[in-house]
């Protein structure tokens, strides 16, 4: 049997709540009923903690984390279903930014609670890159720029459906609507082989999105520079990917120019029950 666990047998309950949890089912209780792994269980494992989590009275470890080691959840500073509406319905995608730098901090805590996001199989295959300096975020933008021309030319309808050439007026007329005059972007990458990471990316962005607010700050997705990432040879070469590495998602992020005082309406939940 895989040595995955390590139980306390004085402080464990064998209430079973572990092997109960145990998103793969690799946790069973022995004949005193404490748990145990199941054979192989070491090579089946992702790490994910849930048995740890779930425990009340942190009698277990896990290989890769101790109870003692992980944040106890904290009863008052849960949230009410009324505060989460608002803070949630509340948010705006933010499309104009202060010039001043986010603190290094802030945009570290952010990718740090963009890690619990999930993903599949806990692989958690999210890599960051930090575009930090704002002349920079500028030239990126003129490679989409350059991206944007090319399209125009040699896909006209695709490029008119996305109003590609009235983003590229208003950047030749010194307005930059590709990335806002943003003084960060957020660059999310991954394997191009990772099958799990494109909606791990999607779920770390929105983790970023959400949380983001709640320390002064204010995101958007990076449409226009995502769509080049993924087709524009010139700009993955400015952004040193990796070999074999691709970006799946980018965003935005400084502090809002803008105050808002009420939540906007959206269309009905288009709902269908079985």
């Amino acid at each position: 049997m895989g040595n995955i666990i390590t139980v306390e047998r004085e402080k464990c309950l064998k209430d079973g709540l572990c092997v109960a949890d145990c998103p793969l089912n690799i946790l069973t209780q022995d004949k005193d009923g404490y748990p145990v792994p199941v054979e192989n269980a070491d090579k089946v494992c992702i790490d994910c903690g849930h048995c740890v989590a779930v425990c009340p009275s942190g009698a277990l470890d896990q290989r890769k984390m101790a109870a003692a080691d992980c944040v106890p959840l904290k009863k008052e500073l849960e949230i009410s279903a009324e505060q989460m509406e608002q803070y949630l319905c509340a948010r705006r995608s933010i499309r104009r930014y202060l010039q001043k730098p986010v603190e290094g901090k802030k945009i570290e805590k952010l990718l740090a609670i963009a890690g619990y996001a999930p993903s599949g199989h806990n692989v958690q295959p999210t890599k960051w890159l930090v575009i930090n300096d704002a002349n920079e975020v500028r030239r990126l933008a003129g490679l989409v720029a350059d991206w944007l021309r090319w399209m125009i030319e040699d896909q006209p309808e695709f490029a008119a459906m996305l109003h590609m050439d009235k983003v590229l007026a208003a950047w030749d007329k010194g307005k930059d609507l590709i990335l806002r005059n943003v003084p960060h972007l957020l660059v999310a990458y991954a394997p191009k082989n990772e099958r799990t990471a494109p909606a791990a990316i999607v779920s770390a962005i929105a983790y970023i999105e959400i949380a983001a607010p709640a320390l002064g700050l204010g995101t958007c997705w990076a449409g226009y520079f995502l769509r080049a990432c993924q087709t524009f040879e010139p700009l993955m070469k400015a952004l040193c990917m990796p070999e074999n590495h691709t970006v799946y998602g980018a965003v935005m992020i400084g502090y809002p120019n803008a105050e808002y005082h009420r939540i906007p309406a959206r269309k009905d939940v288009d709902l269908t029950w079985h």
